[in-house]
Order: C-alpha cells, then sequence, then structure tokens
C-alpha cells in the first residue's frame, strides 16, 4: 500500500515507485511467456503492444492484489484493466521511445489512465531506462506531437522540444521486479539499449469506470493508422462495476 506521502508524490510529480516487488516465480512465468510469444511472433521482439490479445495468461500478473490496491488508492475503487503491453527492448539494438505522453495513442474519454510499469530486468541508464519530466502531468492536457519517422523507435509520437522542459528529466532506475505507476498525462521516455543487457518490461493499464473506452473509435489520420490493429474489443473489470455503464466488460476468473 501507499503511504500519504506516496500518493501526494503521485499527484505532484506524476510518478511513483511503491514499497512492492514482484514474486521471483512470477517473473520466471512472465520471462517464459514472453519468449513464447516472441518465438511464435518475431515481430514483437521489440515491442508488442497488446500482449493479452496474444496470451491471456498474462492477466495473473496484472492482477495482482498489491498491484491492485496500489492502484485503487491513486484512481478509486472501480476500475479496469484494458490493455498490457511488452516492452522487450533487447540488448544492443534495443529501440529507443521518444519523448511522449501516452494519452496521445488512447481512445478513452474522459482521458484517465494509471499506468504501472513492471521492471522485468534491472532497468538502467545504461540499458535505456525510463524517463520521465517530473510534474509535466499537471496541467491534464495533451501536448502538441509530431510524427517520426525513425524505423529505429519503440512509437512514433513525439512531443515538439517546445512542450515540455528537459532539465526536469527523471532517470527511472528499477531493480527486477520493482514497478513504477504515472499518470495518462506524463511526459516520458527513453533511450536506445545499447548495452549487453536486455531492459524488458511490462506494462498495465488501468482506467476508473467512470470513463469509457471507445472500442469503435478509427484514428484516421495517416501516421496514426497503425494503431488501429490493437483491435481491443474488451476490456477487463478489475475492481467494483462499470460506472459509465456503457464499457464492454469481460468478466474473468483468476
Amino acid at each position: 500500500m501507499l503511504t500519504k506521502d506516496e500518493i501526494s508524490k503521485y499527484k505532484n510529480d506524476g510518478f511513483v515507485v511503491p514499497n512492492f516487488t514482484m514474486p521471483e516465480k512470477d517473473l520466471i512465468e512472465i520471462e517464459q511467456l514472453h519468449g513464447n510469444l516472441v518465438e511464435n511472433f518475431p515481430k514483437f521482439r521489440n515491442y508488442c503492444p497488446a500482449i493479452l490479445l496474444q496470451d491471456e495468461r498474462f492477466l495473473k500478473y496484472c492482477f495482482n492484489k498489491e498491484i491492485l490496491n496500489i492502484v485503487e488508492q491513486l484512481i478509486g475503487k472501480n476500475f479496469a484493466l484494458w490493455n498490457s503491453s511488452f516492452f522487450a527492448k533487447p540488448a544492443l539494438n534495443g529501440h529507443a521511445t521518444p519523448w511522449h505522453q501516452d494519452g496521445q495513442y488512447w481512445p478513452i474519454k474522459p482521458l484517465a489512465t494509471c499506468s504501472v510499469w513492471l521492471a522485468i530486468d534491472d532497468a538502467t541508464t545504461e540499458n535505456g531506462c525510463l524517463k520521465f519530466i517530473k510534474g509535466s502531468h499537471k496541467d491534464k492536457e495533451l501536448k502538441k506531437h509530431k510524427y517520426n519517422k525513425n524505423k529505429n523507435l519503440t512509437l512514433h509520437q513525439e512531443i515538439l522540444k517546445s512542450e515540455y522542459q528537459e532539465k526536469n528529466t527523471v532517470n527511472l532506475i528499477l531493480k527486477r521486479g520493482q514497478i513504477s505507476l504515472h499518470d495518462v498525462y506524463m511526459v516520458h521516455g527513453s533511450e536506445a539499449n545499447n548495452s549487453s543487457s536486455s531492459r524488458r518490461a511490462m506494462t498495465m493499464r488501468f482506467m476508473p469506470t467512470s470513463s469509457v473506452f471507445d472500442h469503435n473509435f478509427i484514428f484516421d489520420t495517416p501516421e496514426k493508422k497503425s494503431l488501429n490493429a490493437l483491435l481491443i474489443k474488451e476490456i477487463y473489470l478489475a475492481r467494483g462495476i462499470d460506472l459509465s455503464s456503457k464499457n464492454n466488460i469481460k468478466s474473468i476468473n483468476i
């Protein structure tokens, strides 16, 4: 559980690293599932945008009780898991991720999500740890992005340099099994991994059910059309009820 100071840090800074470590047994299982995924679908070597569409066995780790308790403290008692991604960032040539806001990619109204970032490997400055612009979430607005055509990027929407203060950068250095949580408006990114160590991470995206995930939304701009490939048709109720009564909820038993 988060302390009052940690909850305040999340609200003020846009992110928090709680006192939690995923059990080693679970981390080994995640590694095995991801290894099977990449073996069957080599295109996901660097990044899989929606791992639950490929293998729902990853749900077990998203529904870790301690993680759900922490998320509840931040976004309330009624929330759903709407996606989970895997950023593998392999050794020697792991792709960079430009400065961006997650909300630039997501058809959720009103826009709201708490992202849990689980380190499968130690995350260091050498292997391309996540970086945050501290406090960049506070205005609750999506900043101006441009399309970056560089093929060696995980994501291609990049915030204009005039939209953030890089001097406020914080490197998210984590040990294997640690998690961080960050706000949907948080400006973040990561460098390429040219080290000899992989920097694997699994994300879990939780939204309050007062918001609605628009399953029929179509990105119609050329630079965003690839995002329609997510094809998320259902979301998973994690706690409480669907306050909006408009989400396509899938019931599960973990």
